[in-house]
């Protein structure tokens, strides 16, 4: 009887768009200090269970329910892993892959901190997906990697209405540090864009903060995404921007010029920033990248808020920033990045 787990990691944006929905540039890198789980063995009937913390269906009060509706909504986990098989079975029929007569039990656990961009519910399924291709024996030529992410995203988009871009999904997907070129031109001729894996051995020292119970993230809407379909100038010209600072990212990585990166991290944020507003941005956001900077760190968005991932510029002031954000009531660690891909 086959058993096995499969995982996909939290996933940090260090340079690049504010999301990747605009045809830019983005470099992010899949890290082993969070992860997504499933569980997968053998079984007589397809099985998808509950989470017994994020799925309930029983509850000590109506205060305990309200609590929980709350803090992780309707519902929960179970709906990603539904969704999943339902969209990898769709994805097997439309291409002629015929699935071996075996039915599977699938249990999945998480601990990625949630609705602080750090693409908890991408990784949920793209631990599934990966569950399922290794449970059904389904080669790289019949679902080649370079499309993984798109079926991850489909999941999310199609299935079950969620707004996200391919930049989550391509990292936890390949794993490790990856450059991202979403250009116009490659997306709508072939649905994906290039995609190169780098060393994450490249990248200097750096932390992660983030708010155990977000606050003020997205609760004002934003309008850059409609006044870049209408071609606001300072808009498509933010977007290039974004798209320059992640070139010259890259090239400051393969560099080791540390000082550069840390730069155009904090420019990446300026420029965030001016395009979306402080109310938008949000007091708490705005604090995190504030105690970044007073002790010396550049520090930008690792999502879409909730959470920044900063370097150090000053060797040995690590401890300090954690203890600034402690007492700050924000939660840190130190990134590990993942250092191979994941199987």
């Amino acid at each position: 009887m086959m058993s096995f787990t499969t995982t996909a990691y939290a996933r940090i944006g260090l340079l690049g768009n504010p999301s990747d929905g605009y045809y830019g540039k983005t470099i992010a890198c899949a890290i082993r200090n969070f992860a997504a789980t499933v569980d997968l063995h053998e079984s007589d009937c397809f099985v998808v269970e509950p989470h017994p913390e994020y799925d309930p269906r029983e509850f000590t009060s109506i205060d305990a329910l309200h609590d929980s509706a709350v803090r992780d909504g309707y519902y929960g986990g179970l709906r990603l892993l539904l969704a999943s098989a339902k969209k990898f079975a769709e994805y097997c029929r439309r291409h002629d892959v015929t699935l071996p007569k075996r039915n599977c039990t699938l249990r999945y656990d998480t601990n990625i901190p949630r609705q602080v961009g750090l693409a908890g519910s991408s990784a949920i399924i793209t631990a599934t997906i990966k569950a399922l291709r290794t449970f059904y024996g389904i080669t790289d030529d019949q679902l080649p990697k370079v499309l993984q992410p798109n079926l991850v995203l489909s999941v999310e988009e199609e299935e079950l209405d969620i707004r996200a871009g391919l930049q989550d999904r391509v990292a936890q997907t390949y794993g490790g540090l990856v450059y991202m070129d979403f250009d116009r031109k490659l997306l709508e001729s072939r649905g994906y864009g290039d995609y190169e894996e780098l060393d994450p051995n490249l990248l200097p020292p750096m932390f992660l903060a983030y708010m155990d119970e977000p606050k003020d993230s997205g609760k004002v809407h934003s309008d850059v995404r409609e006044r870049w379909k209408r071609g606001d100038a300072d808009v498509v010209t933010a977007m290039r921007t974004f798209a320059e600072f992640t070139t010259e990212g890259r090239h400051a990585l393969l560099e080791r010029d540390y000082a550069a990166f840390a730069d155009l991290m904090d420019r990446n944020f300026d420029l965030r920033r001016s395009i979306f507003g402080d109310a938008v941005i949000g007091t708490h956001n705005l604090e995190m990248i504030s105690i970044a900077r007073e002790h010396g760190a550049a520090a930008k968005f690792s999502g879409s808020g909730g959470a920044v991932v900063g370097t150090p510029r000053e060797s040995g002031s690590m401890d300090a920033i954690r203890a600034a954000y402690i007492d700050a009531g924000y939660s840190f660690v130190i990134v590990e990045p993942d250092a191979k891909p994941n199987a």
